[in-house]
């Protein structure tokens, strides 16, 4: 984009790395908002959003001469939300104008004397303006832009827009790459013309699959329980078909079919198998096509998995993702990446359709590693939260208060907040399998066994869930761990 001369309250185009331009209003900054060094930069608030960024001067454009010119490239429902909300922000700004100067008129001084204030400070709530009947976007946790900026000071004196964006050091040379926000960009993605292959719908692929389809893409799915049903998925399928998904019958023709396919299956053996078993991805594989491992495994599984598709000339990259089956269902995963780097950058529009962020770690392996390591943490963390829940009840204390507080605390969060009240209701409907998360505990114990580091936290919660799953829990939601303390 060509250089503009802007000033505090100018329309413009703003346009945020890879991504579409994205309607905005140059405002000034907080001031404990410290700006980018040696950048020549304006800070830009996005209509449709409560989200801002420092944006490079050449990538803004002025808003009423380009457009047009946008409109037309850009065709997301979330994309014309916004710029509706820059047309009803006109139309306010010019009435308040016209009522200002006819008050003027008739009370001459008395009148107010600034009706365009509101183009000089940073705008409070944009939802004002906008249908009553739409659901503020503030309140989608999907939409976040980037705020391209550091502050000298903790987050909690830049609220409230740094409390809802992530803070991304472009200069750092840091090997995490973090990708776009799901819905900002959901609103007006252009999917990759790649042919994507999906293997495994289970409770993360389901809607990781359902999210690809909503952002248009291409994609062919198979799913290894189809085996024990008539035709080849016929349930577990059906739905993603009539969303427009095709089917494929084998691991190893979805392969063959598609130029990037990725797998998302409960353990191990089960990746092992889908890549070397009979009609597995490995007999599909062929020079140049893409394979992305999401499941949560081992990185010696990884290893193996990466040389073995690499040995037919195909391309590897692991991608195992952080969350529960709502936050699949939200397109709002974290998606940690490690392998092929340019297998990662084709798969950009997949994980802007599926996930909120997405990290690169380097070398195939360590994706596996810190998905362990986070499935540990929050493996132990749960049982200690059930721990202290039936503490409470058994010294005659009430648990719903003891939740009470703990919300009102730092340990506060939207997971203890949930697990909690689900445990209280005695709903362990499964969003994220107990048995999932004991075979995270178990494989982050071995890797720190093998790097000769002890794990004594994990192992004593491993063996909580191991109670858990002896009382029948296996299948049930990681909060059944509770019940390992009540029988």
């Amino acid at each position: 984009m060509a250089t503009v001369h802007l000033r505090i309250g100018d329309l413009v185009w703003g346009k945020l790395g890879r991504y579409p331009p994205w309607p905005g209003k140059v405002v000034s900054p907080p001031k404990d908002l410290k700006k980018p060094r040696g950048k020549k930069c304006h800070f830009v608030k996005f209509f449709g959003t409560e989200d801002h960024a420092w944006i490079k001067v050449e990538q803004l454009k002025p808003y009423h001469a380009h457009k047009e010119e946008m409109i037309k490239i850009n065709k997301g429902k979330r994309f014309q939300q916004a710029v509706d909300s820059v047309e009803d922000y006109l139309k306010k700004a010019k009435g308040k104008e016209q009522n200002s100067d006819s008050k003027s008129d008739s009370k001459g001084k008395k009148g107010p004397s600034k009706p365009l204030k509101i183009l000089e400070e940073d705008d409070e709530d944009l939802s004002a303006l906008k249908d009553p009947s739409e659901k503020p976007v503030k309140d989608d946790p999907q939409f976040h832009h980037f705020l391209l900026s550091q502050s000298e000071k903790p987050a909690s004196s830049m609220e409230p827009i740094s409390k809802r964006l992530k803070i991304v050091e472009e200069d750092s040379g840091s090997t995490s790459i973090q990708a776009a926000d799901s819905t900002a960009i959901n609103g007006s993605i252009t999917p990759t013309d790649k042919r994507i292959g999906f293997l495994g719908l289970g409770l993360m692929g389901s809607g990781i699959v359902s999210n690809l389809l909503k952002m248009g893409h291409v994609v062919t799915v198979w799913n290894r329980t189809a085996e024990k049903s008539q035709p080849p998925s016929a349930r577990q399928c059906d739905l993603f078909i009539q969303e427009g998904a095709r089917l494929g019958r084998t691991p190893a023709e979805v392969v063959s079919m598609c130029d990037i396919t990725f797998s998302c299956v409960s353990d191990p053996k089960a990746a092992r198998d889908l890549v070397l078993g009979p009609s597995g991805v490995l007999q599909g594989i062929r020079p140049g096509k893409c394979y992305v491992e999401m499941s949560t495994v081992d990185p010696e599984t990884i290893t193996e998995l990466s040389q073995e598709i690499k040995s037919r000339g195909g391309r590897f990259l692991e991608a195992p993702v952080a969350g529960s089956q709502q936050i699949s269902n939200d397109g709002m995963l974290v998606i940690l990446a490690a392998g092929d780097r340019t297998v990662y950058e084709d798969c950009s529009s997949c994980f802007q359709a599926m996930g909120k962020t997405s990290f690169f770690l380097g070398e195939a392996g360590n994706a596996a590693r810190m998905m362990l390591i986070l499935n540990m943490v929050q493996g132990s963390f749960m049982a200690t939260i059930a721990e202290g829940l039936t503490l409470a009840q058994a010294t005659g204390q009430s648990q719903q208060t003891f939740l009470d507080i703990l919300c009102q605390g730092q340990m506060a969060s939207t997971f203890v907040d949930q697990k909690c009240q689900n445990i209280l209701q005695g709903n362990f409907k499964p969003d994220y399998y107990l048995k999932h998360i004991q075979k995270d505990l178990r494989l982050a114990i071995s890797m720190g066994d093998m790097a000769n580091h002890p794990t004594p936290m994990a192992a004593a919660a491993n063996e909580v869930y191991k109670r858990a799953k002896a009382l029948d829990q296996s299948d049930n939601d990681i909060s059944a761990v509770y019940r390992a303390y009540i029988h």
